[in-house]
């Protein structure tokens, strides 16, 4: 049996389906193949945001607590865990091309190739699409992309600022339609590889879109499906700065939508070549997210550490299986138990991972695999080398977020049964259940909080920042 596993960057898990709080955003593709797998209703991420997630779909090993001192020089940012697979790690990729299969990867989310990364070891074959956000692919000057610049910030001239935002536009001159965005690239390339390498059974390919993560740049008419007659600023890089409109906050998140429905699209797209070429009769079909996003849920935009909600945490996890119907499994599932599942499925036998299949689920032989699930979030540390983090302890009952490197930050308790919107903080009534929580994040990071993380993450600024420091200024001659 082949697989073909679709990741797709800061996509909310409560998007796709009937029941999503989200899901008036359309995603007509994603819903249609939801409806054919088996969907896992409680999938978290195990170690957070982005280069984490992966190593845990790789390697099925836990990334958190972050305990791994590579070289990273060259690459940014220096968060802990943001870092290559470790050697003696085997990947997915690894396991089955050691079994006969051809595996290729295509993929626009640059920080897997960064200096010292190595996520494409073991692909027969892997397509590095470059230009997202701030790749330090294009050069050229700033009159360039000035006129652009204006379109989506309130200050265009300030460069080091706008860093990020002037390296992806730079990035992007070349674009003439749709077929141009980062989205279509990647889609349109892995549907090459499909069609090149159908016969090529048994296969993986691994598809990672950076896509729908920031910037938030669809074409205009995906995002003026949901916010019809704006002529503002388009904050594609969602930093509205103090005091934004009710009109921009709006806008803001219909571009988040619009860029969700834009990979719906391209995501058809590619199930449409798979149909084509008949494929769907014998692969299986992975939907993934490494990590959702806010979306003014409770005030702002973004992710991260401090902000441990489900919208953030929660992953996609859906998986079509030629043979067994569509349903909905409420176990808790998470990001290190991808690899073991799929190597069960495959009816390949492999124990070196630390999490575990969720097959036994897909089977309907187990109702949980797990009670509860702990997850860490990176943060790059201030005031010290040393690694930084959040932690989640989820249950069926309670969601208990605390720091894990200080003190100075509150913990966190939410009672789901209760205020299942995760609203209001409840750690003062319940000290017993936090003291409870609190040993289980103890029990993983092994040590008492707060904790001394082993990792030395020495910030550096990215490349396009150092230069914009640096150089001259125009008039300076």
């Amino acid at each position: 049996m082949n697989a073909i596993a679709i990741v797709l960057d800061t996509f909310r898990a409560d998007i796709i389906g009937a029941a999503g709080k989200l899901n008036f955003v359309e995603t007509p593709n994603l819903d249609a193949l939801a409806r054919e797998s088996i969907v896992f209703e409680r999938a978290f991420g195990e170690g957070q945001p982005t280069l984490q997630v992966r190593r845990a779909f790789f390697t099925g090993r836990r990334s958190f607590p972050f305990v791994y001192n590579f070289d990273r020089r060259g690459h940014w940012h220096h968060q802990p865990g943001w870092h290559k697979i470790p050697p003696e790690q085997d990947t997915l990729a690894e396991v089955l091309s050691a079994r006969g299969y051809c595996t290729g990867l295509v993929a626009d989310v640059y920080h897997m190739f960064k200096p010292t990364m190595n996520y494409w070891r073991g692909f027969t074959t892997y397509e590095f699409l470059r230009g997202q956000e701030s790749d330090n692919w294009k050069c050229g000057a700033p009159e360039l992309v000035a006129e652009a610049m204006k379109r989506y910030t309130r200050d265009p001239e300030d460069l080091v600022r706008n860093a990020v935002l002037y390296q992806y536009l730079q990035n992007q001159r070349f674009r003439q339609g749709e077929e141009d965005y980062q989205c279509a690239r990647v889609f349109r390339t892995a549907m090459d590889w499909l069609g090149e390498n159908a016969a090529n059974k048994p296969f993986l390919l691994w598809i990672e879109a950076f896509d729908p993560h920031e910037p938030w740049d669809p074409p205009r008419r995906f995002a003026d499906r949901y916010c019809p007659g704006y002529s503002g600023i388009d904050f594609i890089m969602p930093r509205l700065g103090p005091n934004p409109t009710a009109a921009e906050i709006e806008r803001t998140r219909a571009l988040y939508f619009g860029e969700v429905t834009f990979v719906d699209f391209w995501v058809g797209r590619l199930l449409d070549k798979a149909r084509e070429l008949g494929l769907l009769e014998d692969t299986v079909v992975l939907v993934l997210s490494d990590h959702g996003t806010q979306v003014w849920d409770h005030g702002g935009f973004g992710k991260g550490g401090g902000n441990m909600r489900a919208y953030n945490t929660g992953i996609v996890w859906q998986m079509r299986v030629p043979g067994r119907p569509g349903r909905r499994v409420p176990a808790f599932v998470q990001s290190h138990d991808v690899m073991p599942t799929l190597l069960d499925l495959l009816g390949i036998s492999y124990d070196r991972t630390d999490g575990v299949s969720a097959m036994p689920l897909v089977r309907e032989e187990a109702e949980r695999i797990r009670d509860d699930v702990v997850i860490g979030w990176a943060v790059q540390p201030t005031g010290t080398p040393n690694a930084a983090a959040f932690a989640s302890v989820r249950t069926d009952r309670w969601n208990y977020v605390t720091p894990v490197h200080r003190t100075e930050a509150p913990e966190v308790l939410f009672d789901l049964r209760n205020d299942p919107e995760e609203n209001e903080n409840v750690a003062d009534a319940h000290p017993d259940v936090v003291c409870e929580l609190r040993r289980r994040v103890e029990a993983v990071v092994g040590q008492p909080l707060p904790a001394r993380l082993n990792e030395v993450c020495d910030p550096a600024p990215p490349p396009m920042v150092e230069y914009l420091h640096r150089r001259p200024h125009p008039k300076s001659g």
